[in-house]
């Protein structure tokens, strides 16, 4: 069971708490630009194991080279994918690989999704507070906070991890 969802982020990004002195007020620099990065991410909460993209845009041929990347990290294994209902994401031009189940969350329920978590984290210790000179800056910073968060399975199963998906097996 892999869970997957994607994450915007760019010039005008998220402002997070920083430690500075009793009594003196710290300063974070905020920008007016607009350019944005996609991270599309998937991971399996009880293995590790994770396949994403950064991508400059969201649509169905996005979400297809998404899937394809999923396909192949799971390979010969299938997969059941839960993700929400965004519009490419139910679109019947999706081209879905064979070893590919998608099952979609209830609508308007990012709560259901643990790849959320993920996002909070990459937001709060890699993306925050900062100033992003282009478009290319911001595509490598989503690579590297990308490469970072999976290069730890022991982060990704305690970020993405839920109960209810840990089925005993009974007789």
């Amino acid at each position: 069971m892999w869970f997957q969802d994607e994450m915007r982020f760019g010039q005008q990004g998220t402002i997070t708490r920083v430690w500075s002195k009793t009594g003196a007020k710290s300063r974070i620099a905020v920008q007016t630009e607009y350019d944005w990065v996609y991270i599309f991410g998937a991971a399996c909460p009880l293995t590790g194991e994770t396949a994403g993209l950064v991508m400059p845009y969201v649509n169905i041929e996005a979400m297809d080279k998404h899937l394809e990347a999923i396909g192949e990290m799971a390979g010969a294994a299938h997969v059941l994918l839960l993700m929400d209902q965004a519009g490419w994401h139910i679109s019947k031009k999706l081209k879905i690989p064979a070893n590919i189940t998608i099952s979609n969350l209830p609508a308007y329920s990012p709560e259901l999704n643990p790849i959320e978590l993920m996002w909070k984290y990459l937001r709060e210790h890699c993306l925050s507070n900062r100033v992003f000179k282009d478009y290319d800056e911001l595509l490598d910073s989503g690579c590297a906070a990308w490469n970072y968060l999976v290069g730890n399975a022991s982060l990704i199963k305690s970020l993405c991890h839920v109960n209810w998906i840990e089925c005993e097996k009974t007789y």
